[in-house]
């Protein structure tokens, strides 16, 4: 990019059959973050919120299970630790309710971190696994191409 933010194109890219489309702008997600630890919630939910995403904070994965209906979220962040019912049953019961129509699961655990575990995990539907502690770029990571539509969509 040049000074005043223009991109420079080769002649090659300039061609109007391979002309870059422009990008369509981001946009902004429905999450549900859940974990027993209130500081973990709240900080995702400052980091998301940062980000211009819509995000429901909640403390038990029961709640997660019901509030789908109500907030229909396009990822859920879920402790698989959970002091009323594992987020792995909560995960496969999300999936026996909603099928191909779930929202983007994704694990986190700071107890459930080995090879077994992930194995669990992906069995029993989740789509991603981040052991604790991890980064919040690595959440951001794992929710872009539901930000970012390509241009199939």
């Amino acid at each position: 990019m040049t000074k005043g933010g223009e991109a420079r194109f080769s002649a090659e890219q300039n061609e109007p059959s391979k002309a870059p489309r422009p990008s369509k702008a981001p946009r902004p997600l429905r999450i549900i973050v859940a974990d027993d630890d209130r500081d973990t919630v709240l900080t995702l939910m400052m980091v998301l919120r940062h980000e211009g995403h819509d995000v429901w904070g909640l403390h038990r994965a029961k709640d997660v299970v019901r509030g789908i209906k109500d907030f229909d979220p396009d990822v859920v962040i879920l402790d698989i630790a959970m002091p009323d019912m594992s987020g792995w049953q909560a995960a496969e019961e999300i999936c026996k309710r909603y099928g191909n129509n779930r929202p983007l699961l994704i694990a986190i655990s700071g107890v459930f971190t080995k090879d077994p575990d992930r194995i669990l995990t992906q069995l029993v539907g989740f789509d991603h696994h981040l052991p604790k502690p991890y980064e919040p770029g690595d959440v951001l990571r794992l929710i872009a191409p539901l930000r970012y539509p390509s241009d199939s969509s």
